[in-house]
């Protein structure tokens, strides 16, 4: 019975050695902050999950602002006399706002490191129609051929607009789809006016045609005729482990994280495709 017992209390001893190691472990993880753009925010969380899978010992958290208020949040944080770069989810290390002009004027008050930038992602423009649309347009040139219409957004006041007429003018098919534009406030309108039947088909970008892919279907992807916003990732000034930045700006670079950049729906920039 002695012996019995004895086992039975070393079981447990040994349980809860292993237990209080796994959440010592658990706590040790090391937090990764990644400061970017909302709209980024689908293709951040991707990148990640893939970074944390190779990494189990790294927790990448992510802080989303405006560009506006993003570069408000850093500058105030490295003039601040009081916890230097800390926000509530931890110290910065990486800087991903929506489009490199933020992080150009970032680099230019040295809110961010020279020489560390790397782009890793740009907006790429697809050609959708409804999912439950059988006899749809398949592609561009079968919409000039045809009598479908095409839904755009606005262009003198969105980018999503301006980089389709840009578009459509490259291809010469300005003339064609005379009198066949149905144009929408911005990329949701132009994926209301292709559901509701408004128009045929519809130009939007690539993350907002996944967002949606239980509703629309892609049947075209352009990348020429268009000049596509880049996405760039800088080291924060501060940012607490150097070594474990340059990990990750070297990971969004591989060939792993730039198939999950073309499954959240970007392109990868030319200077690092694969």
């Amino acid at each position: 019975m002695k012996h019995v017992v004895r086992a039975f209390l070393c079981a447990v001893f040994f349980l809860a050695l292993s237990s209080g190691a796994g959440a010592r472990q658990a706590q040790a993880a090391e937090s990764f902050v990644i400061a970017g753009s909302p709209s980024l925010k689908g293709l951040l969380e991707r990148l990640g999950g893939g970074f944390e899978k190779a990494h189990p010992e790294v927790r990448v958290k992510l802080y989303f602002d405006s560009g506006l208020k993003l570069r408000q949040t850093i500058a105030g944080m490295e003039n601040s006399m009081v916890g230097q770069y800390f926000i509530g989810s931890g110290p910065i290390s990486l800087v991903a706002p929506g489009g490199d002009e933020v992080l150009t004027r970032l680099q230019v008050k040295y809110y961010v490191l020279p020489g560390t930038t790397h782009a890793y992602a740009m907006d790429q423009l697809v050609l959708v129609v409804p999912e439950s649309l059988v006899e749809a347009p398949e592609s561009l040139e079968a919409i000039g051929q045809g009598q479908a219409r095409l839904a755009i957004a606005e262009q003198t006041r969105t980018k999503l607009g301006a980089q389709t007429a840009d578009l459509l003018r490259a291809l010469g098919m300005e003339g064609k789809l005379q009198g066949r534009l149905d144009v929408a406030t911005d990329g949701r309108g132009v994926i209301d006016h292709v559901l509701s039947g408004q128009a045929d088909a519809g130009i939007i970008y690539g993350d907002q045609a996944v967002a949606h892919q239980q509703r629309v279907r892609v049947v075209g992807r352009f990348s020429t005729g268009y000049k596509p916003t880049v996405h760039s990732m800088a080291m924060e000034r501060y940012c607490p482990d150097r070594r474990l930045c340059e990990e990750f700006l070297a990971y969004i670079q591989s060939a792993e994280a730039q198939q999950l950049v073309r499954q959240a729906g970007y392109a990868v920039p030319p200077a690092s495709g694969r």
